[in-house]
């Protein structure tokens, strides 16, 4: 591994710590920039942008608060929302797979997103099931349906973000 791509990884796990604390208490499952972050930690691809992310979890699992709320330690990934945290590493895997393999289609960014969304969903919210006791129809009334709208409008902007830094190089000039 090149010394840019270390240096790259660990901007991007930094940057995901900075942004996934803020965020906004909606139920059991509060709304955070995090998704946004790993959206963006993506851009390095499959690879680059899981250790970005495997980097933040190690962190925030230490006790840094880097976890949403300004919350950190193990007990957060062992709770009701650990599935998501854990579930950030397939988004960023599958949204890296296949924005690596996408090139320069630019519709295939939000295809990306939604694809790896749709995984860290399905992880998340199995993981809050078996956590909370909840049956299928309420974990999606408390986990998914309030946050479609938001993580919509976060691919949206995360899409126009990464095929730019993609196609321009930014990331990856010599």
């Amino acid at each position: 591994m090149k010394t840019r791509d270390i240096v790259l990884i660990g901007v991007f796990a930094a940057m995901i710590c900075v942004f996934a604390p803020f965020s906004v208490p909606v139920g059991p499952i509060p709304v955070s920039l995090a998704s946004f972050a790993v959206y963006i930690a993506s851009a390095l691809g499959a690879k680059k942008g899981c250790a970005a992310v495997g980097i933040y979890i190690l962190i925030g699992a230490l006790g840094l608060p880097v976890f949403s709320g300004f919350s950190g330690g193990i007990s957060k990934i062992a709770g009701l929302t650990g599935g998501y945290i854990i579930g950030y590493m397939f988004c960023a895997l599958l949204s890296g797979i296949i924005i690596e393999r996408a090139g320069n289609k630019k519709s295939a960014y939000p295809m990306a997103f939604i694809i790896g969304t749709a995984a860290l969903y399905a992880f998340g919210t199995a993981w809050f099931m078996i956590q909370s006791g909840n049956g299928l129809y309420e974990s999606l009334l408390a986990c998914v349906i309030p946050f479609l709208i938001g993580d919509a409008v976060k691919i949206a902007a995360a899409s126009a973000i990464v095929y730019r830094m993609r196609i321009y190089e930014f990331l990856w000039a010599a």
